[in-house]
């Protein structure tokens, strides 16, 4: 090209020339800002708008909408399943919070069995905590259920790749799946589990007021009902009855934050003492057949069996 024209030597046995025109539909594309074509189309073929030229009906890919509007694609949902428990068990951290809990908390972590959607969560101070908790639930939770873990899924968080807990899995022998980075949907069991315990416990801290130091009671709470409450992935079962052979018993369930009265022993009041204490229920205790409650004033958490609720 000389100047601005195309430069022709009739003395040469071969000529070739092209288009450098850009055709309508592309040049129309960018005045209509990357526009849907097939949506510009409908403009054209119902005559809905004025002084609009005939467009091809495609065009070239267009480098900026591939820049500017590139989407991922969905995830299909899994359909491997495990087939027995621990199998493939589902891990993740959640947090920090703001505020600490009332043990000082900043941190929850949750493991959930595939087969069962059984759910477990620990509450952390630190994420450095993450293999020292895993070690112990492994030992506890294998001792529990007769089962190995074999599989353990996970995102790419420091806590999961870190010497220490990749040593753990290779001296157990279970395999750690990490989850591609950037893609939390290869580990939706425990995003979803996460959300879900969320919301569960924002509902239970709203109806009665609680303030956030509350999150750890109301999150550990909500993993316990969630347990015993009707699941997708479960059909006709809820987790806790797959996990243990059996239904869960409800009747004893309670209100989250109600007041309750708790018996002073004998031995540790007067005469004209008062016979009962004011205290807050916060939950249910793993341990022991007894709730968990808290008393505001001494900040003192304590598991009772025999409390006489108000507001149930």
């Amino acid at each position: 090209m000389k100047g601005e024209s195309f430069a022709l030597d009739p003395l040469e046995e071969e000529n070739a020339a092209y288009s450098a025109m850009k055709t309508n539909a592309e040049l129309w594309h960018k005045r209509l800002g990357h526009f849907n074509h097939k949506a510009v189309m409908t403009l054209q073929k119902k005559n809905m708008v004025q002084g609009f030229p005939y467009l091809e009906l495609d065009i070239r890919d267009c480098i900026a909408c591939q820049q500017g509007k590139q989407t991922r694609l969905p995830f299909k949902q899994a359909t491997w399943r495990a087939t027995e428990k621990l199998k493939l068990i589902h891990t993740d951290v959640f947090g920090p919070y703001n505020t600490p809990s009332l043990n000082g908390s900043k941190y929850f972590l949750i493991f959930i069995d595939d087969y069962s959607r059984m759910c477990w969560i620990y509450f952390l101070r630190f994420k450095a905590e993450v293999a020292g908790v895993f070690w112990k639930f492994k030992q506890w939770i294998e001792t529990q259920s007769g089962h190995k873990i074999q599989v353990l899924r996970s995102d790419n968080g420091k806590e999961y790749t870190s010497n220490q807990f990749n040593l753990f899995c290779e001296e157990a022998g279970i395999e750690h799946q990490l989850i591609a980075p950037y893609t939390p949907q290869q580990n939706g069991v425990s995003e979803k589990k996460n959300r879900t315990i969320m919301e569960m416990a924002r509902c239970l801290m709203c109806e009665k007021n609680l303030p956030s130091e509350y999150w750890a009671e109301a999150s550990h709470t909500a993993v316990f009902l969630l347990n015993r409450l009707p699941i997708k992935a479960v059909v006709g079962r809820t987790p806790y009855e797959v996990w243990f052979g059996f239904k869960p018993f409800l009747k004893n369930l309670k209100v989250f934050g109600c007041l309750c009265f708790v018996y002073v022993p004998q031995i540790k009041r007067d005469k004209l003492n008062k016979k009962a204490e004011e205290w807050i229920f916060i939950g249910y205790s793993l341990t022991s057949k007894a709730y968990e409650i808290f008393q505001p004033n001494t900040k003192k958490i304590r598991s009772s069996e025999r409390c006489v609720f108000h507001g149930k």
